[in-house]
C-alpha cells in the first residue's frame, strides 16, 4: 500500500498573495500567515487538505492550465455570481457526463470549475 497523499495543490502565478486572497475568499478560508508576492498558501493554518500553495514564477506555461479546480456546490448560480464578484470572468457552461458545471478563470486566469458535484 502507497504512503503517498497529496500534501499541496499548486499555482505558478504572477503575485502569489494576491491570487491567494482570491482563493482564500472564494473558499471562505484565510490566507495564511506570512503572504509574500512570492509565496503564499491557504489551508496550512487551519489544517485544510489539501493545502493551496501560490508560487510566483517569472515563465509560467502559456495555454490552457491542464489540472484544475472542481469545486462543488448546491447553488452553483450562486456561486459563480460571487465568485465573479471576487474577480474571476464565466468561460463556459457545461452540461455533461451526467453533471452540470460552470468554467471560470481566475483573476490570473487560471481555470477553474463550479459544479453540482453529480455525475
Amino acid at each position: 500500500m502507497t504512503e503517498l497523499a497529496i500534501g499541496h495543490v499548486t499555482t505558478d502565478c504572477a503575485h502569489a498573495a494576491d491570487l491567494a486572497g482570491f482563493y482564500a475568499a472564494l473558499l471562505d478560508r484565510s490566507v495564511d500567515p506570512g503572504a509574500t508576492e512570492f509565496f503564499a498558501t491557504v489551508g496550512r493554518e487551519s489544517g485544510a487538505h489539501p493545502v493551496l500553495m501560490f508560487i510566483q514564477v517569472p515563465d509560467r506555461t502559456a495555454g490552457k492550465n491542464s489540472i484544475h479546480l472542481d469545486l462543488h456546490a448546491p447553488d452553483v448560480a450562486a456561486e459563480v455570481a460571487r465568485a465573479i464578484g471576487l474577480g474571476a470572468k464565466h468561460v463556459a457552461d457545461f452540461a455533461e457526463y451526467g453533471a452540470v458545471w460552470t468554467t471560470l478563470a481566475d483573476p490570473e486566469g487560471n481555470l477553474f470549475d463550479i459544479g453540482t458535484g453529480q455525475a
